[in-house]
């Protein structure tokens, strides 16, 4: 017993405990990380962190469980990797601890996602055989991350390929020496002799059922044989063998939405001129969004955000978790992604909104899924009537209706940067 003359001492008692249960060394490398930690950041997601560990542990129980975190948000790796080592803490203090995939009895991936207004973060947990179950956790969005990286100056390119009286669907170019254009009615292909480009072949398209009013077309160049050409309810495909021919059936098969690259695919409406929505084989789990006129892929690291021009007229961020939409940017119907040695890498050429004779075409970025226009407006003398992504991602071919002079013109447009 100490005596009268003696203060009592105490020992403080988070320090005591971790003296006892992890050693000297461990508690105190620890306490130096818990003390260096930015206070800014543990107030940040210290919430989210915590609601969601609560709500995994709660689906888990105690247990061996493998998590997984991925990031499809515009956050750095250094906040991601914080992120990731503060929820095991919680988990582990929940009881949850966490062992390769093959030893667990539950796996759990965690995505840290975003829209306009607030940062998303969706916990997939697998259980044994049982459907997997969600749990997710949302905050406002701090200020920090918005308008901190300035546009890049870049301009769009244009190079006119091919101008025709004839209705032009799309343009596909094999090759230097060849070009292919998809008409409503037939394929044309030129080849290009002494600098100029002559007719080669007309191959005719047969279907059975009126064309929509608003027709819209896409020519995909293909390994094996030279090219499909999607039309609604349509599909034909070249011959694999000389001479060439052109073989066309009725098709619901769905239309690719972007290069090889991409395997995305939606179902065109046979009798319209938009994508119902529904998606092949989808982003993720993510199967169906709302009707839209187009779609460009922008990749992110370990996923790829999709952006749709919607017939709603709203533009929709698909990234296999959330379905955001965009405020209303004054798009058109008509969007492309196209690679580049600028900014970002990705860009999106978009048309205007704009009921008027004459269109254009601006590039944007989307660093924070809110998008910033990147390029002064290329300008067109008509409307644009379709815009698709190029075989090789660096270019976007473009069709054009000059309704004064009556005439359709087709375009390579590629980014060029800024000085």
């Amino acid at each position: 017993m100490p005596s009268a003359n003696h203060s009592p001492v105490y020992n403080a008692p988070i320090p005591q405990m971790l003296l006892r249960t992890l050693g000297l060394a461990r508690a105190i490398g620890l306490l130096l990380w818990l003390w260096l930690l930015p206070v800014g950041f543990a107030s940040q997601w210290s919430t989210l962190e915590t609601q969601l560990a609560q709500k995994i542990a709660a689906t888990t129980g105690p247990g061996a469980v493998a998590l997984d975190v991925v990031n499809r948000s515009s956050l750095s790796q250094t906040d991601v990797d914080q992120i990731r080592r503060e929820l095991l803490a919680e988990l582990g203090g929940l009881g949850v601890h966490f062992v390769a995939a093959d030893q667990a009895a539950a796996t759990i991936q965690v995505s840290l996602s975003e829209n306009l207004q607030s940062y998303v973060w969706v916990a997939e947990v697998h259980l044994g055989n049982n459907e997997s179950s969600l749990a997710m956790v949302a905050a406002p969005r701090s200020e920090r991350v918005a308008g901190e990286r300035p546009a890049a100056p870049m301009t769009i390119r244009k190079t006119l390929l091919w101008t025709d009286e004839n209705r032009i669907l799309d343009v596909g170019m094999p090759n230097s020496q060849t070009m292919i254009l998809l008409e409503p009615e037939s394929v044309v292909l030129l080849t290009l002799q002494s600098g100029r480009w002559q007719q080669a072949q007309t191959l005719s398209i047969t279907h059975r059922q009126p064309w929509p009013r608003d027709l819209r077309g896409r020519l995909l160049l293909r390994k094996d044989h030279l090219f499909d050409a999607y039309l609604p309810g349509v599909l034909c495909q070249s011959a694999t063998v000389a001479p060439l021919g052109l073989n066309c059936r009725e098709s619901d098969d769905p239309w690719p939405l972007a290069t090889d690259e991409f395997a995305l695919r939606a179902f065109f409406a046979s009798t319209r001129n938009f994508f119902t929505g529904v998606l092949s084989p989808g982003i993720q789990k993510q199967t169906a969004t709302s009707a839209f006129y187009s779609a460009a892929p922008l990749p992110r690291g370990p996923y790829t955000l999709w952006v749709f021009s919607g017939v709603d007229g709203q533009i929709h961020l698909l990234d296999g978790v959330t379905d955001q939409t965009a405020a209303k940017l004054g798009w058109g119907s008509d969007i492309a992604g196209v690679r580049s040695s600028c900014g970002l890498a990705w860009q999106i050429l978009a048309t205007s909104r704009s009921d008027g004779p004459s269109d254009t075409v601006t590039a944007f970025e989307m660093a924070d899924r809110e998008p910033m226009a990147v390029s002064p407006p290329a300008e067109f003398s008509g409307s644009i009537t379709a815009l698709w992504a190029a075989p090789e991602g660096s270019s976007a071919l473009a069709v054009s209706h000059d309704l004064e002079l009556g005439k359709y013109e087709a375009y390579r447009l590629s980014i060029a940067c800024g000085q």
